[in-house]
């Protein structure tokens, strides 16, 4: 029996409650959890703006120690620290094939299948297919990367998610160059990760954007070289601090029509626009045809940082090691599973930046 926080329905508030976990089957690892981050898909799970089946242990960014391996693993054994990977593609599809992993149409297979059970007998499904909110899980061996040696394992959740998420924005999906300005709307944790990211591509100027005051000590600890509390005026204050042309590249990091829109005002004719946040199916983003034709900008989602984990976290590693990137730095809250709840609250009301479940 471990103890997990469980969403019995959507909507419901979590539940602190023991499930049961069978030993791992084939092709099968059994992981036991040092930490897991609180991210925004997990609250947009817990109130349905994404789908998931229920009953539910939500939770996909996390890191932690194999306890056991079902037959035929043999990439991990047990005593090896681990990174969770919630999207772990299948190698085979079509959009696997042409090098576009993080599209796998398979990639949530492992999330409409139960993993655990309640004491009396009632099927769990496990969250994005990881269910890092219990103190160990079963998660298929494709879902598990070896973490690299110079990485602290509690920090090294985050790598699952959101740093690989703000650093493949930057890196990956907008391929930012040295000196080409930037803005990122949204100062959570995949915010604050796209600032370092910035940062470490020689951005300059990082422009941070948010709705609360607070965040701006955050940003320029994370690397921002300005910031603007939102409003409606904050595409003309970006254009006046990058010469009047507006930012070579905008991150939207928060998923909400308006602010998507903030950010497409904001770059200059030829920029590009780069969507990290999930929005809801029911918010519409407008353009006319004749500004599209006219600005010449790229409009473009970036999804789970356009990266293949297997190759991106040594990369992540090595910045780690080489002091460039700062794992500690983006948590602001360390906390327990019963302090999920909490931690929800503060993402829906834009503060703080990351929190972390310590077991």
């Amino acid at each position: 029996m471990v103890r997990a926080a469980l969403l019995p329905a959507v909507g419901a508030p979590l539940e602190l409650t023991e499930i049961e976990l069978p030993e791992p089957g084939p092709g099968r690892v059994r992981v036991k959890l040092a930490a897991a981050g609180v991210c925004h898909s997990d609250l947009s799970l817990a109130n349905g703006v994404l789908r998931a089946k229920t009953p539910v242990v939500l939770g996909h960014e996390g890191a932690g120690t194999v306890v056991s391996v079902g037959e035929g693993v043999d990439s991990v054994r047990p005593g090896d620290p681990v990174v969770l990977n919630w999207a772990p593609a299948c190698g085979s599809c079509h959009l696997c094939t042409i090098g576009e992993p993080w599209l796998c149409e398979n990639q949530y297979a492992a999330s409409v299948e139960t993993y655990a059970a309640l004491p009396d007998g009632t099927g769990l499904y496990p969250g994005l297919g990881v269910a890092a909110f219990a103190e160990e899980t079963i998660v298929n061996e494709n879902a598990i990367i070896p973490l690299p040696e110079g990485v602290p394992l509690t920090s090294a959740a985050l790598l699952g998610c959101a740093v690989l998420t703000g650093y493949g924005a930057i890196h990956n999906a907008a391929r930012v160059r040295d000196g080409e300005s930037v803005v990122v709307f949204g100062l959570g944790g995949v915010g604050l990760a796209v600032l370092q990211a910035a940062r470490i591509a020689g951005a300059s100027p990082i422009i941070a954007v948010d709705v609360s005051p607070e965040k701006e000590e955050l940003a320029r600890l994370h690397g921002a070289t300005e910031f603007l509390l939102a409003d409606e005026q904050t595409p003309k204050a970006v254009r006046r601090l990058t010469g009047g042309n507006g930012a070579d590249h905008a991150f939207e990091c928060v998923g909400r029509s308006t602010t998507i829109r903030a950010a497409w005002s904001s770059t200059r004719k030829g920029g590009r626009v780069t969507v990290v946040g999930i929005g809801g199916k029911d918010d519409l983003v407008s353009f006319s045809a004749l500004e599209v034709f006219h600005f010449a900008r790229t409009l473009t989602a970036c999804v789970y940082g356009n990266s293949d984990p297997v190759k991106d976290i040594p990369v992540l590693a090595e910045h780690v090691r080489a002091g460039r990137l700062d794992l500690d730095a983006l948590i602001t809250d360390r906390i327990t599973l019963d302090e999920i709840p909490a931690a929800f609250e503060r993402m829906a009301a834009g503060r703080g930046g990351r929190s972390l479940v310590v077991f």
